[in-house]
C-alpha cells in the first residue's frame, strides 16, 4: 500500500478535469488570438473559464488574470505594487512562501525599496498591533501576508488585515494558494487589491493559476509581447490549463462544506492518534479549526538516533510526506517557517497534508508505519 500525504506540495489532478482537458485538447486546437473559427472557439474556452471563476469569487471576469502559477501571480502583484502604484515599502513576515519572501527580499535589495517585517507569534500568528505600529510610517505601503501558511497551516484573519490597510491606506496583497478553493472567497465583500491561485493545490493541473486584481487597482503589462490577457501577460495562453483549472474550481466549491468537514475529521483523527501513541509530541502552529487550514498538519515528533532519516524511512514504508515546502525540497536547509517561529530543530518535523480524497484508512495506515519505525528506533 502506498498513501499520498503531501497534497500541500501538490494534488492528483481530478479525473473530472482530465476529461474537460482531454476534449479541449482534442477539439479545440486553434490559437485564442486568431480570427476564424477555430480562434473563436479557443478564445471562448478561456473566457467561459474566467466567467466561471469569476462567479465563484463573485468579482467580476476583468478582474481575473491567467498566469503559469502562484509564483508568477505573487510576482505580478509585487512587482506591480512598485513599479505601477509606486510602492516604497513591503511589510511582510519571515514565514512567507519563497515565492513572496525572496522577491520581496530581491526587491529591497535591488529596487530602494525599504522591507519591514511584522512579528509573529510561536505559532505563527501575525500580530496586528505591530502591523498597525509599522503602518503609522507615513509612507505608501505594500502588505503581503499569506491567508494559509503553507507548512504550519495558521491562517490569516483577512478582513481584519483588510480594514487595518485600509485605515492607513495601504495596499494588501495575499498568497492564497494554500486556500484558494479550499474556501469560500467574496470578492465584493472583502476590500482587497491582490489575491493569487494556483489549480494544482485543489485537483487541477500544473502550470497554470491566476492572479485576482481588483479593480480599483492600477496594474500595466508584466510580460510584454502580444496584448493576451488584456495586454497584461504576453503570450499564447495555456488554453488546456485555463479550462482545468476553471473545472477544478467548480468541482472544489460544489461541495465545498462536506470537503471541509471531511478533511477535518482526518486532521482531527490525526491528532488524536498521535497524541495517544507519543507522550511528548507537539504540532506546530495553529490547530484549532478557526484559526488553522483544515488541509494541514505540522508535527514535531519526538527525536532519536536517526531523525534526519524519518522522512526517507516513511517513503520506504509507503508514505508520502514532506518536512516542510516542496519548494525547498534539495536545498538542505531547514524550514525557514520553522526557524521563524523558533521550533524545536533538533527534532524531526514532518509536514502531513490531506485532500478530500485522503481515507481514514489511509491516515491509519500511515499512523501504523510511523509506529512501526518509532518502536525499532528507525
Amino acid at each position: 500500500m502506498r498513501v499520498y500525504l503531501d497534497n500541500a506540495a501538490t494534488t492528483t489532478i481530478a479525473p473530472e478535469v482530465i476529461d474537460v482537458m482531454l476534449t479541449v485538447m482534442k477539439e479545440n486546437f486553434g490559437n485564442p488570438s486568431s480570427t476564424h473559427f477555430y480562434g473563436r472557439n479557443a478564445k471562448a474556452n478561456i473566457e467561459n473559464a474566467r466567467r466561471t471563476v469569476a462567479k465563484l469569487l463573485n468579482c467580476a471576469p476583468s478582474e481575473i488574470i491567467f498566469m503559469s502559477g502562484g509564483t508568477e501571480a505573487d510576482n505580478m502583484a509585487i512587482q506591480a505594487s512598485i513599479n505601477v502604484l509606486g510602492v516604497k515599502r513591503i511589510i511582510t513576515t519571515t514565514i512567507e512562501h519563497h515565492a513572496v519572501g525572496h522577491t520581496v527580499e530581491y526587491l529591497s535589495d535591488n529596487e530602494n525599496v525599504q522591507l519591514d517585517y511584522v512579528r509573529v507569534s510561536n505559532t505563527g500568528v501575525v500580530d496586528l498591533d505591530h502591523l498597525e505600529q509599522l503602518l503609522q510610517e507615513n509612507k505608501k505601503t505594500l502588505v503581503s501576508l499569506m491567508h494559509a501558511n503553507n507548512e504550519i497551516s495558521t491562517l490569516l484573519p483577512l478582513t481584519k488585515v483588510s480594514e487595518i490597510c485600509r485605515k492607513y491606506g495601504a495596499f494588501f496583497h495575499s498568497d492564497t494558494v494554500q486556500t484558494m478553493g479550499h474556501y469560500a472567497f467574496d470578492l465584493q465583500t472583502l476590500d482587497i487589491d491582490f489575491l493569487t491561485c494556483a489549480a494544482h493545490k485543489f485537483h487541477g493541473p500544473k502550470g497554470i493559476g491566476f492572479l485576482y486584481v481588483n479593480r480599483k487597482t492600477k496594474t500595466e503589462a508584466f510580460i510584454h509581447g502580444g496584448a493576451q490577457e488584456r495586454g497584461l501577460r504576453g503570450g499564447t495562453e495555456n488554453i488546456y490549463g485555463i479550462v482545468g483549472l476553471a473545472k477544478a474550481m467548480e468541482l472544489a466549491y460544489e461541495h465545498l462544506d462536506e470537503h471541509m468537514r471531511h478533511v477535518q475529521s482526518l486532521k482531527d483523527h490525526m491528532i488524536l492518534e498521535l497524541k495517544k501513541m507519543f507522550p511528548i509530541v507537539y504540532f506546530h502552529g495553529e490547530t484549532e479549526p478557526a484559526t488553522s487550514l483544515y488541509t494541514v498538519l505540522n508535527v514535531c515528533l519526538p527525536a532519536t538516533e536517526k531523525s534526519n532519516m524519518l522522512l526517507f524511512t516513511l517513503d520506504l514504508k509507503g508514505v508520502a510526506v514532506s518536512g516542510g515546502s516542496a519548494c525547498s525540497s534539495g536545498a538542505n536547509k531547514g524550514s525557514h517557517v520553522l526557524e521563524g517561529i523558533g521550533a524545536d530543530m533538533t527534532r524531526p518535523n514532518v509536514r502531513f497534508s490531506f485532500s478530500r480524497y485522503t481515507t481514514k484508512e489511509e491516515i491509519n495506515f500511515a499512523i501504523e508505519q510511523l509506529n512501526s519505525i518509532y518502536q525499532h528506533n528507525l
